[in-house]
C-alpha cells in the first residue's frame, strides 16, 4: 500500500488526469473545426480569399485535434509501459502543437483586420462583374443567392449594387429574385425596389459579423486548447525526467 503514496505514483496519477484533459482539448478542436467549416463560414465563401483563412485554420484545428487525441492514447501506453522514448516523442509533438495553436490564433486576429479593411470594395467589384442571376449554375452566383436568401439582404453594400452590373446588362433587371422578401409574389419582378418587396440593405455587414464570430471562436478555441494542453505537456516532461 505504501507504493500509492510515493512521489512517482502521485506523478503518474497527475499525468493521467492531465492526459485526459489534453485529449478533451483535442475533441474540442475537432468540434470547433466542424462548426466553423460546415456552418456560418459556408456563407462567407462569397468573400473569396478574404475569408479563406477561416477554412484553412478550421482544417488545421481538425488535424491538431485528431493528433492530440491520438497522442493521448500514445502517452497513456507510454506511461503504462514506462517507455521514456514514447513519452519524449509525445512531448516534442505536443510542444509543436502548442506553438501552432498560438500562431493560428494570432493569424486569425490578423486576417480579420484585412477582411474588414479591404474586402468590401473587392467584393463589390467582383459581384458587379461575376454575378449572373438567380438560377444560374455557376458556383459564384449560387453562393451569392444562398447568402442573400439566408441573410435577407441584397448585394454587397445595398440593392443598388446591381445597377450597371453584368447581371443587369444580361437580364435587364435591377436586382435578382434572391433579393426579394417573397420569391413567389408578382411584385418580385426585378424592377420594383420597394422596401415591401426586396431586402434593401447590403450583405457585407452581416457577412462581416459572421466572419468576426467565426474568427473569435477559432482564436479563442486555439488559445483555450493550448491552455488545457500545457499542464499535460509539462506532466509528460516530468514523467520523462523521472524515468530517465
Amino acid at each position: 500500500m505504501a507504493e500509492t503514496h510515493t512521489p512517482y505514483y502521485s506523478l503518474k496519477k497527475m499525468f493521467s488526469f492531465f492526459n485526459s484533459v489534453t485529449a478533451l482539448s483535442g475533441m474540442i478542436l475537432i468540434g470547433l473545426s466542424i462548426y466553423v467549416n460546415f456552418r456560418g463560414a459556408v456563407l462567407t465563401k462569397v468573400l473569396g480569399l478574404s475569408s479563406a483563412y477561416l477554412f484553412h485554420i478550421g482544417y488545421l484545428c481538425l488535424v491538431m485535434g485528431s493528433v492530440t487525441v491520438l497522442l493521448g492514447f500514445a502517452r497513456r501506453q507510454g506511461a503504462a509501459k514506462e517507455s521514456r522514448g514514447t513519452l519524449l516523442s509525445c512531448f516534442l509533438v505536443m510542444v509543436i502543437i502548442l506553438i501552432v495553436e498560438i500562431t493560428a490564433a494570432t493569424v486569425v486576429f490578423a486576417f480579420f483586420q484585412i477582411v474588414r479593411e479591404v474586402a468590401l470594395e473587392h467584393n463589390f467589384v467582383t459581384l458587379r462583374k461575376n454575378y449572373r442571376g438567380y438560377e444560374e449554375p455557376d458556383d459564384y452566383s449560387m453562393r451569392w443567392n444562398l447568402v442573400m436568401e439566408e441573410l435577407k439582404c441584397c448585394g454587397v453594400k445595398n440593392y443598388t449594387d446591381f445597377s450597371g452590373s453584368s447581371f443587369e446588362r444580361a437580364t435587364g433587371h435591377t436586382y435578382p429574385r434572391s433579393c426579394c422578401k417573397s420569391l413567389g409574389t408578382m411584385d418580385c419582378d426585378g424592377r420594383n425596389v420597394s422596401a415591401d418587396v426586396i431586402h434593401q440593405e447590403g450583405c457585407f455587414p452581416k457577412l462581416l459579423k459572421i466572419t468576426k464570430t467565426q474568427s473569435t471562436n477559432l482564436s479563442e478555441g486555439c488559445l483555450g486548447a493550448a491552455v488545457m494542453q500545457l499542464p499535460g505537456t509539462l506532466a509528460t516532461l516530468l514523467l520523462v525526467i523521472k524515468l530517465g
